[in-house]
């Protein structure tokens, strides 16, 4: 199930305003290297210019109960890890892979 969804933003100021006006609230998570919206089950971060990972579009995450089986899965099915699986913090792993077309898509663990 697609929970999360992180955009890379340029001017994250001027983002974070342009968010809690769409969603309608303020942000749970604010600092200088990320800022997360919950709404209605759904998570929505801002990645000030694309972070670390180096984000050029939206990436949606699917949360999984095992991501390291999950992205074996998808690798044996014709996907390409870009980021492998480590912990951004809280015991929760994440992933990147592309799909044949060069989609970046994320997978999220929580332990």
């Amino acid at each position: 199930m697609i929970k999360t969804v992180l955009h890379p933003v340029s001017d994250l100021t001027k983002a974070k305003k342009v968010y809690a006006a769409l969603l309608g609230l303020q942000p749970e998570h604010d600092t200088p290297y990320y800022v997360g919206f919950e709404a209605d089950g759904q998570h929505i971060g801002l990645v000030p210019n694309g972070g670390p990972q180096g984000m050029t579009a939206p990436v949606a995450y699917w949360h999984v109960p095992d991501l390291e089986a999950r992205l074996a899965a998808v690798t044996a099915a014709g996907a390409t890890v870009r980021e492998a699986a480590h912990d951004v913090g809280g015991g929760r792993l994440v992933a990147t892979f592309t799909d044949p077309d060069g989609n970046v898509l994320g997978l999220i663990q929580d332990q």
